[in-house]
């Protein structure tokens, strides 16, 4: 055994209570010392798995070989062990219930998957503003260039926040918010000269696109801090104009003013969660450090290089740890794009772009988040509750059918409730729905993934299918629709056996 035979109670004895032998008022002996014993033991001599466990038992009560030899007739206390073992039944008690440790709260979830897709809402406010006419692809004036900027943005702000999550895990708060302070406004600048690389676009689509940019930023220090809440506040101005857009045409004035009141909050909270004073010092105190003049000679100065604390400190996240967090971000981020976009990418009509898809998958990721934690309780219990490796990979095998399924019946719920509300948006199709779902499967099963810590065959995997799916769009391969249903289909299996071969064994679990 790896480890005490009795769970320590806090407080209180790690030791069994043996129970004494029972006086009566004769202290008569009783008729077969060994029915005795099995009546003071019973509870201990089922729960055991091994007879070594009972004579440890019998040896913590003061029983040595001479007394058993005397008393029982047996050769030592591992004989006598044995019979015991053999006589009575094995009954294996239920452990005691513990705490869930992946029991979140489902308004929470919701909330952030809530939070994810309010931006697309800026757009409505901003649309007078991006008119002109379509591009060279047949997309609205604008659109390559928000989402140049919004993809590279993407991109960066999944490496940032795993980076930051990192330091969150090692319980080092201040140093999170130091990876955010340095890498939220790199993000933001990066972002935003992506979308000036891209030529052609209407004035204020730059604009739009630096502000798009300065809000993933401001959002990811804020999501990464737990302060949705705060967030979702930044977020009202923008969203209330954009639903009353849709009933009064407001002023362009007020169309600006609403996007720039809701974004210079979300600046402005983040900045008030990360430790910009901390931050200033630490920048000049480097640049001290490289313009001080170096001694050409004197004393030589002894200095510690390793202290003894230094040694067992936490580590940091290396560079490449996070990087492919990065690579599924962007993996993701061009299937979710070739969802609403493919066909007219591949020179279908621009009524082809399904806005509702990529809403749908956007929206979807707040109870995605919800049942991969639900997978990860029930992977938990099947874990105690199962007898044998087979036993576990079948629990977990049913745990992982019941959260997956229930996620593509929601996301498909988004898309049909999204293409009925959507104007103009075409007909959710039997392919175009079986498109949906199964890049529903490979998100959601590449975050679970992701979740265990195997992220890079999950990075491989999506990378690979957004490759494909971007040479076939640039070289006009296949009918867009199948061309997506083949990559989507290929890439949800691969996942699906990756999940299998990985998370099938209980040590995934630990």
């Amino acid at each position: 055994m790896s480890g005490s035979l009795w769970l320590k109670v806090p407080g209180g004895n790690t030791l069994p209570a043996i129970p004494r032998p029972r006086r009566t008022a004769t202290a008569a002996a009783a008729a077969d010392p060994m029915d005795e014993l099995v009546e003071r033991f019973d509870a201990f001599i089922a729960a055991a798995v091994h007879p070594d466990e009972i004579a440890a038992i019998l040896e913590s009560d003061g029983m040595n070989d001479e007394y058993i030899r005397l008393t029982y007739g047996r050769h030592d206390s591992f004989a006598l062990a044995e019979e015991l073992y053999a006589r009575v039944p094995r009954s294996f008690p239920e452990p005691r219930s513990t705490p869930d440790p992946w029991k979140v709260s489902l308004t929470a979830c919701l909330l952030r998957g809530v939070i994810f897709a309010l931006p697309g809402l800026a757009y409505l406010l901003g649309a007078p503003l991006l008119e002109g006419s379509p591009d060279r692809l047949g997309l609205p004036a604008g659109t390559l260039t928000l989402l140049a900027g919004a993809l590279i943005g993407w991109v960066w702000d999944q490496t940032l926040s795993h980076r930051a999550y990192s330091r969150l895990g090692l319980g080092d708060r201040a140093a999170a918010g130091r990876t955010l302070l340095a890498g939220a406004p790199a993000g933001a600048l990066l972002g935003t000269a992506a979308a000036l690389a891209v030529p052609g676009g209407p004035p204020f689509s730059y604009a739009f696109a630096a502000g798009q940019a300065l809000y993933v930023g401001a959002a990811t220090v804020l999501l990464v801090l737990g302060r949705e809440r705060v967030l979702l506040a930044a977020l009202a101005p923008m969203a209330a104009g954009a639903v009353l857009v849709l009933f009064v045409d407001l002023p362009v004035r007020v169309r600006v003013a609403l996007l720039v009141v809701s974004l210079l909050a979300a600046c402005s909270l983040a900045v008030r969660e990360l430790p910009l004073a901390e931050g200033v010092r630490a920048l000049v105190g480097r640049v001290r450090e490289r313009t001080r003049a170096r001694p050409g000679g004197g004393p030589v100065r002894w200095r510690m290089l390793r202290g003894a604390e230094e040694e067992y400190a936490p580590r940091e996240p290396r560079l490449a740890d996070s990087v492919p967090y990065g690579v599924f971000g962007l993996g993701t981020g061009l299937l979710v794009l070739y969802a609403a976009l493919g066909e007219v990418l591949a020179g279908g009509p621009a009524e082809a772009v399904a806005a509702p898809s990529a809403v749908a998958l956007t929206l979807s990721m707040g109870p995605a988040e919800w049942l991969l934690h639900r997978f990860r309780s029930g992977s938990l219990a099947g874990l105690r509750a199962a007898r044998s490796p087979r036993a576990f990979r079948r629990r977990m095998l049913a745990t992982l059918a019941r959260c997956l399924a229930r996620y593509l019946a929601v996301l498909l719920a988004l898309g049909v409730g999204g293409t009925l509300l959507w104007p103009g948006a075409p007909a959710l199709t039997g392919a175009r729905a079986a498109t949906l779902l199964l890049l529903g499967a490979v998100m959601w099963t590449g975050l679970l993934l992701q979740s265990f810590g195997a992220v890079r065959p999950a990075a491989v995997v999506c990378a690979s299918a957004a490759f494909v799916q971007s040479l076939a769009v640039l070289t006009g391969y296949g009918q867009p629709r199948l061309v997506q249903l083949a990559v989507a289909g290929t890439a949800a299996a691969a996942l699906a056996i990756l999940v299998c071969l990985l998370l099938g064994r209980a040590t995934a679990h630990r």
